[in-house]
Parts: C-alpha cells; sequence; structure tokens
C-alpha cells in the first residue's frame, strides 16, 4: 500500500477549457490501473464535448452543474454520480456563480476526442 498526503500536486494537474484537474492516484504516483482526482469547473465554464476512451466515474462534491452526455443533457447536484461508459460523448457546463468540485476515476490511458478530431492525453490518467 501507497499512502499519499497532500493536495494532490505530486500526480500533476491539468488546466484545461477552463477547468482544473488536479490527480491524487495515476502511474505517476504508483497506481498500476486506477486514476482519480478533484475537477474545479468556476463559475460560468463551459467545457466543449468530447468523447471518452475509457469509462469514467464522475461524482459532484459541490455545486452543479449541466451535464449533457451522449447529446442528453442532465442538471446535477453535490452527490449525484454519472457513469460515462466508453466512446459516449461528454459536455461539462456551470451555469451557476459558484465554482463546482467534482470527484473522476478512470483507468489508465483514458483519451478525450475533441469534436475535430483533436485527441487530448490528460497527464493524470496516463
Amino acid at each position: 500500500m501507497r499512502e499519499l498526503t497532500g493536495d494532490g500536486e505530486q500526480g500533476g494537474g491539468l488546466e484545461i477549457h477552463g477547468a482544473r484537474f488536479v490527480s491524487y492516484a495515476s502511474p505517476l504516483t504508483g497506481s498500476k490501473e486506477l486514476c482519480a482526482g478533484r475537477g474545479e469547473i468556476p463559475a460560468g465554464t463551459k467545457a466543449p464535448a468530447h468523447t471518452v476512451s475509457r469509462e469514467e466515474i464522475f461524482h459532484l462534491l459541490v455545486g452543479e452543474l449541466l451535464v449533457t452526455v451522449d447529446q442528453k443533457a442532465e442538471r446535477i447536484t453535490a452527490g449525484d454520480t454519472l457513469i460515462i461508459n466508453p466512446g459516449s460523448t461528454l459536455a461539462v457546463e456551470n451555469p451557476t456563480g459558484h465554482t463546482a468540485m467534482s470527484w473522476v476515476t478512470t483507468s489508465v490511458g483514458l483519451e478525450a476526442e475533441m469534436a475535430d478530431g483533436t485527441r487530448i492525453t490528460p497527464p493524470w490518467a496516463n
């Protein structure tokens, strides 16, 4: 067992499309299969749709978000959990006046494909 303490920065952070992701578990911190981290989605953020290559478990810790999965929009609030299957297209928007915080778990190797075909390989998941 390996215990990590602190704010997660030892696993690397990523700022993209207005949101910030802080890694807590990844290959960089010794995880072999899973990645987990906190997402901070500021007020007014509207992240573009992207298709995920691996399953994601998205748990909203604080706030409220408008989440669209495969063109089905849903408003979620703190305590809600979404299971986003591989191949699903996801878009996240924070229409409120407060930062929302999420916890995301996925498997090593996650990639996100943007509408224009650009592939993003977030360091916290690879």
